[in-house]
């Protein structure tokens, strides 16, 4: 359909609540999001990331969201049958704490409510926080297929979950031990590694003495941690240290406790480190763990689920893990068993979600065991066939940490999560793992049958996200079409948490990677550079930056701001900077459709015959920003984007073209106006679609106004190049004048002459093209330089008294007797001299330097040396101008 423009229905002022309000349910309501499974169209697929269902989204989620947005427009626009797929994380021990952490204002704990009641929770909970995501989503104007949304506890989910466990358990790759495993006392429940964090904590090492059981002396060991003494089963030296051969099977008494344990030879003990003794915790100590392993010693655990001291600590029963610390240490000096104590910074584990110092805790957890899901995955990055990191330098991280992973703890403490599909017969013991719910054991026929009370790690649904969100394991139609998916985009912080675990299940399960492309964002930090965090109250809320800026003015501010894998600075300068440019936007395109009389798209006519200069030089610069803009959108340089678009727009189409439009349009050559009106037109048509993918409400606004073709700027086609645009004579003509306006205009405000001001404008050109280019162009000089008298020509002298410039293709001269100073304007040429003194230096230490010049493509090269002849010709006319005043 053809639309006829009201102008008067486009107000002085944009308002973006009332475009935000009004075109996103326009879009969503009409379907414009949903995909279309079209045999016909390419897809072009993307998750999003799950946001957890703990809380709000915050500004990372919004830059992560917003780019995403930008591509998912871009292809749909492109003719793509683009898929951009919603859903939320169940978020397990996040989650959990939240729902616990009201029930303790409540004064009440899950406990208290049981299982089921505690779960209905949850879901309350869970609902409550979709429903905000929701509206979020909504605020900030994303394309999202809500007809696809998933939850990675949907049913549909969880049928994928327990397919992947069941199969990863027929095939040997899950398993259930006893082995030490990250345990956090405040959530008690296991952590997988990366669910650790170490920091630098100043601490202690304590020397101790063992007294040997036999009375002839004793052994020094050093310990951080002397509250875990109390489960030492050995003390171990390095088989080949010459100091403790004569002791390698002696036993020592172990103090406070009176428990006898041996002294081992083991080739992990370091013969430099400290006393070259070590005691040996198997329960308390993952290293300990295998030495333990390897001798058959007992596993004494010393601690309980909480931090607390167990049945097994004797006199410390019931005491908080630091404070038996602090208590152990008194009684070790008063036995003399602890001789010294001195100062030692090490790396200590804390959870990530609690804080808590983790502790290494012996207990029966489920593994994935990783080397041959890893070894498939290195095979895989190695080959052609490898996921691209954008920026590349990610992709080391990535292998580093498959290259060395260790098997990952998937079970964890809790009742909210996917529950292990295991059951274990009360009767005969036997445990079954089954994709379905089993009520009768398959041994013995027992119905007295209990589920694994544990869940999954979040990250073992999330690692399925890419595929399960789709429908597998069913081999579905949306299956079969959208996946693998294009592009992720995700912060660096969860490469090894979540992408590293895609890509390996991806592979093991799909037979092919899970996208094409992982894009890695950096953090939006605060003004000052640093982390936001609810400690530091530095965060920063999207819909209060919406509510004062809008949504457009947030999305192109965070879009623009960034370059894959770098962090960001959060500046609420930088966000008015983007409202300003849409406000620019606006009022351009006001002027422009003021001056269009009811103009329709069928009368929209690119006659080159019938265009002026500023025509063809706008059209060819549209036409440069139109492949600018599409090739790095290609390659995800937002932040070029941006830099190309807001030139075009503020600096080319507001500053230049539309001030020159006035001359025709204001005029009564009714064919210009035409002309002018078809240009504006078009341009402005292709400039909203560009811009659309970033800012979409003002740009969907604007473009409803305009003469266009299509129901929404959403679907409408992404502009293309046109080679019967190119006109690169254009451009050079247009460029000199614009030198010319721009020096005429600095001129006049250096030596405060104002515009109104008539003034004699002398043009000398270089040579017979320029002259023809500024003849041909008179016109706009006259109209923004404003002259009583203009003279243009080859051979024009330079008068006396005069101020002067110099551009690319021409010198002038402003008589302006009575109004300058001599000495000023020596001055000032010999200011801009400096000024090109220094562009000369520069340009030739650039080219005398060998490594550029070898290394550098010829087109760079060419472009330098363009550079120093233009430089070279200005300082010369610079300096000859600056004799000629002196003299």
């Amino acid at each position: 359909m053809s639309n006829q423009p009201n102008q008067s229905e486009m107000p002085t002022k944009y308002e973006p609540k009332q475009a935000e309000a009004k075109w996103y349910p326009f879009w969503r309501d009409n379907g414009y999001f949903k995909a279309e499974r079209n045999p016909d169209k390419t897809p072009f697929t993307i998750v999003i990331p799950p946001p957890n269902v703990t809380g709000n989204l915050h500004i990372g989620h919004a830059l992560n969201n917003t780019l995403q947005d930008i591509m998912i427009r871009f292809k749909r626009m492109q003719g793509y049958d683009a898929l951009w797929l919603p859903g939320m994380d169940h978020a397990g021990i996040a989650t959990q704490a939240r729902v616990e952490g009201t029930l303790r204002e409540e004064g009440i704990s899950r406990h208290d409510l049981g299982r089921e009641k505690f779960v209905e929770k949850v879901w309350e909970w869970k609902e409550h926080y979709a429903n905000i995501i929701r509206e979020q989503w909504t605020k900030m104007g994303l394309s999202i297929d809500y007809s696809r949304e998933r939850f990675t506890l949907d049913e549909g989910l969880s049928d994928a979950v327990r397919e992947v466990f069941v199969r990863l358990y027929e095939k040997g790759l899950i398993y259930r031990g006893k082995y030490i495993i990250n345990w956090d006392p405040a959530t008690r429940t296991a952590l997988s590694d990366i669910e650790v964090e170490y920091k630098d904590v100043q601490g202690a090492l304590y020397h101790l003495r063992y007294p040997l059981k036999d009375g002839t002396g004793y052994i020094e060991v050093a310990t951080t941690r002397p509250e875990t003494m109390l489960g030492d089963t050995a003390v171990a030296v390095h088989p080949e240290d010459e100091r403790y051969q004569h002791l390698i099977g002696k036993t020592v008494i172990l103090p406070i406790v009176g428990r006898e344990i041996p002294i081992v030879a083991d080739d992990y003990v370091d013969r430099e480190f400290g006393s070259g003794a070590v005691k040996i915790t198997p329960a308390h100590d993952p290293n300990d763990f295998e030495l333990g392993q390897r001798h058959s010693l007992p596993q004494v655990l010393v601690m309980d689920e909480s931090g607390r001291m167990n049945e097994n600590a004797n006199i410390y029963q019931g005491q908080d893990r630091f404070e038996c610390r602090k208590n152990i240490v008194h009684d070790l000096q008063e036995q003399g068993v602890l001789f010294k104590i001195e100062e030692h910074m090490h790396s200590v584990g804390h959870s990530e979600r609690s804080g808590a110092v983790v502790e290494p805790y012996l207990s029966t957890q489920w593994f994935v065991k990783m080397g041959p899901l890893a070894e498939r995955a290195i095979e895989a990055q190695k080959s052609k066939e490898g996921v691209q990191f954008v920026p590349d330098r990610f992709e080391k991280i990535y292998l580093h940490w498959i290259e060395n992973v260790r098997d990952w703890c998937i079970s964890r403490q809790l009742w909210w999560g996917h529950r292990i599909p295991a059951w274990y017969c009360e009767d005969c013991g036997e445990m079954t793992v089954s994709r379905e719910d089993i009520h009768q054991c398959p041994k013995c026929s027992s119905q007295n049958l209990t589920q694994d009370t544990d869940v999954l790690d979040t990250w073992f649904s999330s690692a399925l996200w890419p595929f399960s969100t789709l429908g597998w394991p069913d081999e579905t139609e949306d299956m079969k079409h959208f996946y693998p998916t294009d592009v992720l985009v995700t912060g660096y912080d969860i490469i090894y948490f979540w992408v590293a675990r895609m890509i390996f299940t991806a592979l093991e399960f799909t037979d092919q990677k899970p996208f094409e492309h992982v894009l890695i964002t950096g953090l939006v930090r605060d003004a000052e550079g640093r982390k936001m965090s609810k400690s530091l109250g530095n965060g920063v809320d999207p819909m209060e930056v919406i509510e004062q800026y809008g949504a457009d003015a947030m999305r192109y501010m965070l879009a623009t701001g960034c370059t894959p894998g770098n962090d960001q600075r959060f500046r609420w300068e930088r966000v008015e900077s983007a409202r300003n440019f849409a406000n620019k936007i606006w009022n351009a395109s006001r002027f422009a459709l003021m001056n269009m009389e009811g103009f329709r798209y069928e009368e929209i006519d690119i006659n080159r015959e019938k265009l002026g200069i500023a025509d063809k030089w706008i059209l060819h610069r549209l036409n440069e920003t139109v492949k600018d803009t599409t090739r790095l959108l290609d390659s995800f340089e937002y932040g070029e984007v941006g830099r190309v678009l807001y030139n075009f727009v503020w600096d080319e189409l507001c500053d230049w073209y539309i001030e020159v439009a006035k001359l025709p349009l204001y005029g009564d050559d009714e064919g210009a106006k035409k002309t002018t009106r078809s240009v504006l037109a078009y341009v402005l048509d292709r400039t909203m679609r560009l811009l659309h993918p970033f800012m979409p409400f003002i740009t969907e606004e604007i473009w409803q106004h305009l003469p266009h073709e299509g129901d929404s700027l959403i679907v409408a086609s992404w502009p293309e190049v046109k080679p019967e645009l190119e006109d690169e004579p254009s451009v050079k003509q247009m460029e000199l004048l614009m030198s010319v306006i721009r020096s005429v205009r600095n001129i006049r405000a250096e030596v405060n002459v104002p515009m109104s001001k008539k003034i004699e404008l002398l043009i000398k050109a270089n040579d017979e093209e320029m002259l023809s280019y500024l003849e041909s162009g008179k016109a706009y000089i006259e109209r923004f330089c404003n002259p009583e008298v203009l003279s243009i020509g080859t051979g024009i002298a330079a008068p006396e008294k005069a101020m002067s410039a110099v551009v690319s293709g021409a010198e002038l001269y402003l008589p302006l007797a009575g109004l300058i100073d001599i000495e000023q304007e020596i001055a000032r040429l010999e200011k801009e001299l400096a000024a090109l003194n220094g562009e000369v230096e520069r340009v030739q230490k650039k080219l005398s330097n060998k490594g550029f010049v070898e290394k550098a493509p010829a087109q760079v090269i060419e472009q330098e040396r363009a550079k120093e002849a233009d430089y070279l010709e200005k300082q010369a006319k610079v300096k000859a101008r600056i004799e000629e005043l002196k003299g």
